[in-house]
């Protein structure tokens, strides 16, 4: 059981209405994507990413006048992380635009919150019906695109570490000078304590 995940299964009338509404965030929110975000942006792609990170690590072993230099890069896998978002986090983070319309934020929260879902198997086994208000529903049109919004502020603090994301897929890389990791260590550090706070469930 734990290696099944939950699908929305939402009506046409819904997913018509969410393509409206992913449209008209996507404008209002260009100022709060991080630039090292590569998922669901137009112009941009997995191919992108692979790129950037390529020359990131090449631009770092170059880096010869430093002294000795080395690069390191370390990934990180979300677990759960679409099920794990935090509705009143991610408000936050739209109320952090002076573009986004409180009305518009109050219909995400409502979107998010008090979902009703059960599970079905076959036409006659129906569980009990729960209400969720944590996380995306997944196999929506909008969640790929609220979880990028809401991973959009947890970012390096240093140029020499970027921070690579596609969607939920983060790879973190690193110029080591002299064999001084310790600005290495601080962004790795500062990542884990910030997804911590951020998609751990409350």
């Amino acid at each position: 059981m734990n290696d099944l995940r939950p699908v929305a299964l939402t009506s046409v009338a819904m997913k018509s209405c969410e393509r409206f509404i992913l449209q008209y965030i996507k404008r209002l929110t260009v100022n709060l994507m991080d630039d090292h975000q590569f998922a669901y942006r137009k112009g941009r792609n997995t191919d992108d990413a692979l790129l950037f990170t390529l020359d990131t690590l090449y631009s770092h072993l170059e880096d010869s006048k430093s002294g000795k230099v080395s690069a390191r890069i370390m990934f990180f896998d979300f677990s759960s992380a679409f099920n794990t978002m935090q509705p009143h986090i991610l408000a936050n983070v739209l109320l952090g635009s002076d573009d986004v319309p409180h009305a518009l934020v109050r219909w995400v929260l409502d979107y998010l919150t008090n979902r009703s879902q059960f599970v079905r198997i076959g036409r006659d086994v129906v569980s009990d019906i729960m209400e969720c208000s944590t996380g995306a529903p997944q196999g929506t049109v909008l969640a790929p695109f609220l979880f990028t919004l809401y991973t959009s502020g947890i970012r390096s603090t240093d140029l020499s570490c970027p921070l690579i994301k596609f969607a939920d897929d983060t790879a973190l890389v690193g110029r080591i000078k002299n064999d001084d990791d310790r600005i290495y260590r601080e962004q790795i550090a500062n990542f884990v304590a910030e997804c911590d706070r951020q998609l751990s469930p409350s």
